[in-house]
């Protein structure tokens, strides 16, 4: 019997999975390892961290995903490290998988510039676990505020800042200001949660700096009108239990705020940092590994880059950004040059990336759209929001679950899922302030 040509697919993100499926007809025996068992539907993450959604909803079963595939298998496991002569994989518990291609779709982690240390008081958005430690923080601090003794710990535990504007930050300060506004806004009898006070700080001049500059103006316009405060231009310089610390041209601001997330950049994941050594390839300064027009690493055409991971540049040069569209292309660009090889032909076209388009949701019937070089800000792009965004979803019954939930929310501004959950994270803000050993919290 004729030996199959292995592929080893690390990553069941969009890129991933774009892969794998692409390979469904390819004479190939696909491997897919991935460090959880599902895929993460990442840009509704931030649903989940306000409560619309719960984890469940945005998150698919690879193995189920990929069930009918037979040339196709699913292992759990997170690799660690790579032999690209003897072409192998090497897992976290000493496993080790060939491979005749590899394809790597690890994705990126939060990058704090080097400052480590905030992350414990400034959760980012990147897993389930993160996502609800984020609702955690935030239905919390509602809570305190209802049990605080001053004016002043009440103020502070209703002052919530997002560092970072990109569409994540926008995303994540808009639902909090429905949240606000309208969600819990009859739930309490001692604070008005509406006088919540939502802060977007920025470090460049505008918000969504990718977008054109009348969609980037059109957002803050938004988000304004939701209440909240956007303030640009502006570099944080610490983060700790108390609140954040920032600077303005040349003066020092302190701001006391008991919940900040960070909604920063991103780096290389260890992982990623291990393969650019082993395989000796340029990166920048962000880690990403710089590909060929194949994606392919300089000296070693049998492993392919894809998604946040790689740096991969259009015709003019300008790096491709790190969005979904990206990585599902990626991935399909890969299967299919992998399948040609078997083939025994050759990929003659480079990778180009077709923009379909960017979009960021700011609330209620409140987005912006760049679609085709088209402009829309409103109602419109809501809707279009809306449709893109279910019809990505991987499952059926996932969409049918979050049309309904988006549905009940539109009209009711209810969130059926805010749960406090964890209580071991409660340790982490302490008792309340001037209360003695009342209690841990609800």
């Amino acid at each position: 019997m004729e030996r199959k040509h292995k592929v080893v697919i690390l990553g069941g993100g969009f890129g991933g999975l774009a892969a794998a499926r692409k390979l469904k007809r390819a004479p190939v025996e696909v491997t897919l390892i991935d460090r959880r068992n599902f895929h993460l539907f990442q840009p509704l993450l931030y649903q989940v961290a306000t409560g619309s959604l719960s984890p469940g909803e945005i998150a698919a079963p690879l193995r189920h995903v990929l069930s009918k595939q037979n040339n196709a298998r699913v292992l759990l496991g997170e690799a660690v490290d790579v032999d690209p002569e003897a072409k192998r994989v090497i897992l976290l518990d000493g496993d080790t998988y060939p491979y005749d291609s590899l394809i790597v779709a690890t994705g990126s982690q939060t990058s704090y510039y080097g400052n480590d240390s905030w992350r414990q008081w400034a959760p980012s958005l990147k897993s389930i676990e993160e996502a609800t430690a984020i609702r955690h923080k935030i239905l919390y601090a509602f809570e305190r505020a209802e049990r605080s003794a001053t004016e002043e710990e009440a103020r502070a535990w209703l002052t919530f800042v997002i560092v970072g504007a990109g569409a994540t930050g926008l995303e994540l300060s808009g639902a909090l200001a429905e949240i606000a506004r309208e969600t819990l806004r009859h739930d309490f009898r001692k604070i008005r949660p509406q006088d919540a006070r939502i802060l977007l700080l920025e470090g460049t001049p505008r918000v969504l700096g990718s977008y054109p500059e009348d969609l980037s103006a059109k957002a803050e316009k938004l988000l304004t009108r939701l209440g909240v405060e956007v303030v640009k231009g502006v570099m944080v310089t610490d983060i700790k239990a108390e609140g954040v610390r920032f600077k303005r041209g040349d003066a020092t601001e302190s701001l006391a705020a008991r919940t900040v997330i960070w909604a920063g950049g991103v780096m290389s994941t260890p992982f990623g940092e291990r393969l650019a050594q082993r395989t000796k390839a340029e990166t920048d300064r962000n880690g990403r590994i710089k590909v060929r027009p194949d994606l392919t690493i300089p000296n070693y055409p049998d492993i392919f880059i894809i998604g946040d991971l790689a740096h991969a540049v259009d015709e003019k040069g300008k790096p491709l950004p790190g969005v979904a569209q990206v990585a599902m292309q990626g991935g399909a660009y890969a299967a299919k040059t992998i399948r040609l090889r078997v083939e025994g032909k050759q990929q003659t076209r480079p990778f180009h990336y077709f923009n379909k388009g960017d979009m960021a949701v700011i609330g209620r019937a409140a987005a912006v759209a760049n679609i085709f070089g088209l402009h829309i800000s409103g109602w419109p792009a809501w809707l279009i929001w809306l449709f893109i965004h279910l019809m990505y979803i991987v499952e059926f019954q996932s969409r049918v679950l979050v049309f309904i939930q988006w549905g009940f929310q539109y009209w009711t501004f209810s969130r059926g899922a805010r749960l406090i959950t964890d209580s071991a994270a409660l340790d982490s803000v302490g008792k309340p302030e001037t209360m003695g050993n009342a209690g841990d919290g609800p």
